[in-house]
């Protein structure tokens, strides 16, 4: 997940572009430098190895898979096309005629003399290292040297709190028990006889909840994300003074990095608004896409989610660059998270009640985190361990919660800023709302959110609450003191 193996044709594919003959030799010169940086990473992988730390059997073997995707097809090998030397061509089309053919020569002795041996380096070693690789791991708690003190460092570096292991796995029980509770309601009032269990797996098997496994039902699902989108935009400045000026698509992921229920992601504009921001959606398996929680993930990746966050980070002014382009995963995805919830308050959303079990899917999803993210680096649990909580908590389908645990055994700590940012801002504009009453504004507590840049929690607090400050002293409001650490 988000490997070099993965990342480096994505990017050159969909980032780099080429509107001249010098940008075509620079696409040129990065391909012939991937040997360099493939074996900088290398080096790293190998050191790591040395030390006992290595990922589990799954992540290898997705390695392995990924990248014989990417240099399988010409050049590379008989066949079609592989996706770059596709892309190197198209790539070509603005240039004339006569240029564009050495160009294209260039590019495809580099695609043969670097990319290609590049690529073999790194899957022969995968390969070779595979039989030392966890078949069925646990977390970093039993699988590091250091694992114990290297988790906690890892959940204040996601949350950007001082939360322990013991603490978040807390929140996560409550949160869970919370929200099974609002499932029941939800369940009772479109009149399904039977306990949550059932109602889980009658959501997660009903053909009316699926999309077809076919080319035209993964269009649906595209325009039906769209139309969710569009729906948003027309809300927006009701509730933001600060809007983005940067688009936001949604696509299918390329073939060669997509993974059967692997979870929908963001890919941000550019500061000049000029490339739009790409909401990616993986729709290898329909059946792993159910529709009640198509507009809740569109909320979050796009409107008023990531892209919201992130497009106006990259185009404020007057603060240092750093802050446009910082990096703080409990405000980005906190801000995801709350956007979700906030969306229920926007006219035309969850307009069926489905839809809104959809939200509360995706909340209990990341409330599920806390407990399972913790429970595996902290607390001993197996992969199938997490799978069986995940389950027993969850409508979502299986082949997703497989890629969700795996992702967590992979990642340690990230899942968690999630809930923990959510919960945080959530708290900010209670106490906002408490503090100034009728005189509260949603379009001023929400840009004092997203005008700063990202930001860890303590100092997004600290920016809430001047902003707050401001707006009482400026309407004579008397203003307590409170802290969330």
């Amino acid at each position: 997940m988000g490997g070099a193996q993965a990342f480096m044709p994505t990017f050159l594919i969909n980032f780099h572009k080429v509107e001249d003959a010098s940008d075509y030799t620079a696409y040129v010169s990065r391909l012939r430098e991937v040997p360099r940086a493939f074996g900088q990473l290398m080096d790293q992988v190998k050191r790591s190895a040395g030390q006992g730390i290595r990922p589990p059997r799954f992540a290898h073997e997705g390695v392995i898979e990924q990248g014989g995707k990417v240099i399988a097809g010409a050049p590379f090998t008989a066949g079609a096309d592989s996706a770059l030397w596709a892309d190197a061509q198209a790539k070509a089309g603005k240039i004339d005629a006569a240029r564009a053919d050495v160009l294209k020569g260039e590019a495809r002795a580099a695609l043969v003399e670097a990319v290609q041996p590049a690529f073999a380096d790194v899957i022969a070693w995968f390969k070779a290292d595979l039989p030392k690789a966890a078949v069925n791991p646990s977390g970093v708690g039993s699988t590091h040297p250091d694992g114990a003190a290297y988790y906690a460092q890892r959940l204040r570096a996601s949350t950007t709190t001082d939360l322990t292991p013991d603490q978040v796995h807390q929140i996560g029980l409550d949160e869970v028990k919370r929200i099974r509770g609002e499932m029941e309601v939800l369940k009772d009032k479109v009149g399904f006889k039977g306990d949550l269990q059932a109602f889980f797996k009658f959501v997660d098997t009903d053909r009316r909840f699926k999309y077809p496994n076919t080319d035209a039902g993964r269009q649906a699902y595209i325009d039906d994300a769209t139309k969710a989108i569009a729906t948003i935009k027309q809300q927006l400045p009701k509730y933001f003074g600060i809007l983005p000026k940067a688009d936001l698509v949604v696509k299918r992921v390329e073939p060669f990095r997509e993974v059967d229920g692997a979870a929908q992601h963001y890919y941000p504009s550019t500061p000049d608004g000029s490339r739009p921001g790409v909401y990616y959606a993986h729709l290898s398996d329909m059946e792993a896409m159910p529709k009640p929680t198509l507009e809740v993930i569109a909320y979050h990746e796009g409107l008023p989610g990531h892209h919201m966050q992130i497009a106006i980070a990259q185009e404020l002014q007057g603060v240092p660059e750093f802050r446009k382009q910082a990096g703080f995963t409990a405000y980005a995805e906190g801000w995801g998270l709350y956007s979700e919830w906030l969306a229920r308050e926007m006219p035309g959303t969850y307009t069926d009640p489905y839809s809104e079990y959809g939200r509360l899917t995706t909340e209990m999803w990341r409330a599920i985190r806390l407990v399972v993210d913790t429970g595996l680096h902290a607390k001993g649990w197996t992969q199938q361990q997490a799978v069986d909580y995940f389950s027993n908590n969850s409508s979502i389908p299986l082949e997703a919660i497989q890629a969700e645990v795996r992702r967590y055994i992979t990642w340690p700590g990230q899942a968690t800023a999630y809930k923990i940012g959510m919960i945080r801002i959530q708290q900010l504009r209670a106490r906002a709302e408490k503090q100034l009453g009728a005189d509260f504004d949603i379009r001023g507590f929400h840009d004092a959110v997203l005008g700063g840049g990202a930001m860890p929690l303590h100092l997004l607090e600290r920016r809430i609450d001047q902003w707050m400050n401001r707006e009482a002293s400026r309407k004579q409001i008397p203003i307590s003191s409170n802290s969330y650490q």
